[in-house]
């Protein structure tokens, strides 16, 4: 449907029944019927711990600032680096290309290589048994608080205390064991006396300190991990500018042209675009143009709600541009566009990261602002499963719209592409349409209920396209946006 005008508790509402925006044209996959269900997903910012892939692209980063350095480096062991070069933080790269038509090839050839290799096997597939030992070691890692990397490796046991990790076995022994053993050394020369207060046990989890642990014993936060300080005479500089993007605000026109100039470049190298596509009327109209009307609450967060550009500034020009919405219960990530030459630094997982600390930020003064909806997850489309990577992380029910731990849905959907999450038979959609008639139409200038409406309609047609509407949007939103008709 076309979003003409949209307030943000109505979008809220939307993408919570799966819904998402391209620009003003807003859609919903037919999930039981699409060749590739595409699952909302949202990720819990205040819960979120940076997995060890993450925190090697935020040093590389801090690497890049303080030093000029720039790692080449084989990155099979970063779940998400292979794809996000291509896909980064947004769908539309692949869903959703700018004049709304599906790139579905991809998705087609895919599945097809998928289906024929599964046909081959038939026996019991040596891929759902990697993927039952990763949702085990991810369940147990979550336990732990670790974030550690969602690997499918197999979790050692901790050591009981006062048994020491026996030492004559140095394989067993993983590099984190070793620099743990290390700091336990020099803490122990720091105070002699005994046990510093607040040491663990090797092998202990962090989140289980007593609450006077000694800091080095915490791990880094992300905001740590992003904002640590630099060398005064560091080799470049990094600045992330928040501009509202519609209505535009003074910033966002003055550094319009720049960053399409940086959105060009990317729709050419990274989607191989010709160069008379990405012009400036599609740029605007997908990235730029929004339904959203801007909001500024006292009570809201400081740069108010609706959709904005966060301009990642090197040494005082434009390297990439994530487009979000701020929402009355999230940020949701909408697109990412960088320069290629800066593809080593890994925007996608970057601004990701910085996306999630945005989050958290605003949180701060908005308690209720505690989600980053990352769009669609397809299980089915290796391009897209990266964002299952950011833990602790819910995909939306199909049917009854409830979110569903991420490792409770990867089971089912290694079974079947379209899933119904919620475990209980009974439940239902309980935002569906009750009531049609009160759906509010608007229709030769004046605002009426679809019950007043339907009784000067002749065209059979008519009901059943506003019946659709009113399920798809759900009865709250019928009853406070305006169907137009004419």
């Amino acid at each position: 449907m076309w979003a003409h005008s949209m307030t943000v508790q109505d979008y809220q509402d939307l993408i919570d029944r799966g819904w998402r925006r391209s620009g003003k044209y807003v859609y919903k996959p037919v999930m039981n019927q699409t060749c590739c269900p595409q699952y909302t997903i949202r990720c819990r910012p205040l819960q979120f711990q940076p997995s060890k892939s993450h925190k090697k692209v935020l040093k590389k980063m801090l690497k890049f600032l303080a030093k000029g350095e720039i790692s080449k480096g084989n990155y099979e062991d970063e779940p998400m680096e292979p794809t996000m070069e291509d896909t980064v933080a947004g769908d539309f790269g692949l869903i959703n290309k700018l004049d709304i038509q599906c790139d579905l090839k991809t998705f087609s050839d895919d599945l097809t290589e998928r289906f024929e290799s599964e046909e081959k096997k038939k026996g019991k597939s040596p891929k759902k048994e990697e993927s039952s030992e990763l949702i085990q070691s991810q369940a147990m890692e979550e336990k732990l608080g670790s974030g550690e990397p969602s690997h499918p490796v197999k979790v050692p046991s901790a050591p009981k205390p006062g048994k020491g990790a026996d030492l004559s076995k140095p394989p067993c022994r993983k590099a984190k064991e070793i620099r743990k053993e290390r700091k336990r050394l020099k803490l122990m020369q720091q105070n002699p006396a005994g046990q510093p207060e607040g040491f663990q046990a090797q092998g202990e989890s962090p989140s289980l300190f007593p609450p006077k642990a000694n800091k080095s014993n915490q791990p880094k936060s992300l905001e740590d991990l992003i904002f640590e300080s630099l060398p005064e005479n560091a080799s470049h500089k990094l600045e992330v500018r928040v501009v509202r993007s519609s209505p535009a605000s003074s910033q966002f026109k003055a550094t319009f042209q720049e960053s399409y100039q940086v959105y060009k470049r990317y729709q050419m190298v990274i989607h191989k675009d010709p160069p008379d596509k990405p012009t400036v009327s599609q740029f605007t109209r997908f990235l730029c143009s929004s339904p959203l009307e801007a909001e500024n609450p006292p009570n809201g967060p400081d740069c108010g709600y609706g959709s904005f550009h966060q301009q990642y500034w090197l040494d005082g020009r434009i390297i990439a541009v994530g487009v979000i919405d701020v929402l009355p219960y999230c940020v949701s990530s909408v697109y990412l566009y960088y320069d290629p030459d800066y593809s080593f630094l890994s925007l996608g997982v970057y601004s990701a990261l910085r996306e999630i600390a945005f989050t958290r930020q605003l949180h701060q003064k908005t308690s209720q602002l505690s989600y980053y909806y990352m769009g669609f997850y397809i299980h089915s489309c290796p391009k897209m499963k990266y964002k299952g990577q950011y833990r602790p992380s819910d995909l939306l029910c199909p049917e009854t719209y409830i979110w569903v731990p991420i490792e409770q849905c990867l089971p089912s959907l290694e079974n079947s592409k379209y899933c119904r999450f919620n475990q209980d038979p009974e439940a239902v959609d309980e935002g569906r349409s009750k009531d049609p008639d009160r759906l509010q139409v608007f229709y030769k200038k004046a605002i009426m209920p679809y019950g007043v409406y339907k009784k000067q309609q002749r065209d059979p047609g008519e009901e059943a396209a506003v019946l659709q509407y009113a399920r798809l949007v759900g009865q709250p939103c019928s009853e406070r946006m305006l169907l137009f008709r004419n």
